[in-house]
């Protein structure tokens, strides 16, 4: 057997994966098609992540977050979240949950060049870069992955990080449920004009989910979740006018703005996946799942997934067989809950917000107030997302 586990998809989680089973005493082998070219690079990445405290941490034992370039993350200490209604809101402060921060904002690119610098220096792990997967046959006792290029990799488990269109997912026979929001997240950052205190907004708004998240010194990226034909709309206009439209958006909350990266656009989608393992396969982060981008949760689920199944492989015991589906099976069963609750969470706040009932926007409206006056229940709604 030349491997025990091979991960397929070298973006956060599945390099966080290989890193976390690094000292497990397997031998590891991590495919991608297209490995970080982030060397050289300037300017802000339009693609940002708000990292939960628990994924940092777990970052930090895989030997990653300790190298992020401090000038490039931005700890987020307070949110504002605002409904469609002007005296709808409730406010989360990480010093009232006896917490240093809610979560930390970096981009896709900074953390993908922590994670392989650390994969550079992993001496279990194999990387096969650039590599693009051929064929999968599973047998009773292992896994055969037959690259392209011709190479063909015996292994005992297959892991499956290789996004919500998963080529794992999909030879291993593994059905996956998708339903359309209707609705594109369009990013880009921006340059303020007034400090954001370390501050994330989110207004709730009738034509969808507008975040401004902020970034080192006087920036913030924006995550507008909008309808497809506002999306368009909105990438089609001129740098000048998409910073007006996304200031008046906003209330001139952070004052004048002006863009920084062009905007960009991502289609969103529930994805429900019925079973995270099956015999030498098991899925993780959005091979696994996908969730509306409202509550920022899902690299943080990834990053869960990542950590759950390295504690099932890692705490085998006299299990040698790391592809064995009993085992498997005790990371599906860890994971369900977790994943369950965020889908629910997420996909009800986004049917509850994205509609045109009266009854419904007082309903709504009357439950951010009502969660702000409670602390208990502000603090568990934070201590369950910094996870």
């Amino acid at each position: 057997m030349d491997f025990d586990v091979v991960v397929v998809g070298g973006g956060p989680v599945g390099a966080s994966l290989a890193l976390a089973l690094d000292d497990a005493g397997l031998r590891l082998a991590l495919v991608e098609a297209h490995p970080p070219q982030s060397r050289g690079m300037r300017g802000w990445d339009s693609r940002i992540y708000a990292i939960s405290p628990g994924a940092a941490e777990f970052l930090a034992r895989c030997g990653a977050w300790g190298n992020l370039a401090a000038e490039r993350v931005c700890a987020v200490e307070d949110m504002r979240v605002f409904g469609d209604d002007a005296r709808a809101e409730i406010d989360f402060s990480a010093y009232g949950a006896g917490l240093r921060e809610l979560a930390f904002i970096v981009e896709n690119r900074e953390l993908q060049r922590v994670s392989w610098d650390a994969l550079g220096r992993a001496p279990h792990v194999e990387i096969i870069a650039p590599a693009t997967c051929k064929s999968l046959t599973i047998t009773e006792n292992g896994a055969r992955l037959e690259l392209a290029a011709g190479r063909a990799l015996q292994a005992r488990l297959i892991v499956g990080a290789d996004g919500a269109d998963s080529w794992v997912r999909g030879k291993a026979g593994m059905a996956a449920a998708r339903r359309p929001y209707y609705q594109t997240a369009v990013v880009a950052n921006f340059e303020v004009n007034q400090p954001h205190f370390n501050t994330a907004y989110q207004w709730f708004r009738r034509d969808g989910v507008l975040a401004l998240l902020p970034l080192p010194e006087e920036r913030v990226s924006m995550v507008w979740s909008t309808g497809v034909e506002h999306a368009r709309e909105l990438i089609a206009l001129a740098p000048e006018e998409l910073s007006e439209q996304v200031a008046a958006a906003s209330g001139q909350a952070l004052g004048a703005m002006k863009v920084i990266t062009p905007a960009a656009a991502f289609p969103l989608q529930l994805q429900r996946v019925r079973q995270l393992v099956a015999p030498r396969v098991a899925l993780v982060g959005d091979a696994a799942h996908g969730v509306h981008p409202l509550a920022g949760q899902g690299v943080n689920l990834g990053f869960r997934d990542a950590r759950g199944l390295a504690q099932v492989l890692t705490q085998r015991g006299a299990q040698h067989d790391c592809g064995d589906y009993r085992l498997l099976r005790r990371y599906e069963r860890a994971r369900r809950e977790d994943i369950v609750a965020t889908q629910f969470a997420t996909d009800a706040l986004q049917r509850l917000f994205n509609n045109d009932s009266r009854w419904l926007a007082g309903l709504r409206n009357f439950g951010l107030r009502a969660t702000d006056r409670v602390p208990p229940l502000k603090n568990f709604l934070v201590q369950h997302a910094v996870a």
